[in-house]
């Protein structure tokens, strides 16, 4: 099953620069594994991820990504884990040097409970 991509989110991963384009993919591809079900579409001026009532929001900066959007507690213990990833409240920076370190494991049990999986840390 593919997920439904609007025609803004699709121009949006079209014009990512290409330096960050190969972080981005890895991340939106653990996301649709995750979550077969998922639509993405524009919010914010970013891609968003929807499963139900959830939304996570990937945005591509010149540092890499952005992810917005969980629900307080429901990261699976990520930013516990990475605390230095965070900037401010609710905000993951992460850059390509500090996603090669991190397992595609551990970014999908934060896909999964941000999204409204698995919520235990």
């Amino acid at each position: 099953m593919h997920p439904a991509v609007d025609d803004d989110a699709r121009r949006y991963i079209e014009a990512i620069d290409p330096a960050h384009r190969p972080l981005f993919d890895r991340f939106d591809g653990l996301i649709r594994r995750a979550h077969p079900t998922v639509t993405i579409g524009i919010s914010y001026g970013m891609p968003t991820y929807q499963v139900d009532r959830y939304n996570l929001y990937v945005g591509v900066w010149k540092h890499g990504l952005s992810i917005y959007g969980w629900q307080e507690g429901a990261d699976a213990g990520f930013t516990a884990r990475h605390p230095e990833l965070m900037s401010g409240r609710g905000t993951i920076h992460l850059r390509p040097i500090d996603a090669a370190a991190i397992s595609d494991d551990e970014l999908t049990g934060l896909v999964r409970a941000a999204l409204g999986g698995d919520q235990a840390g």
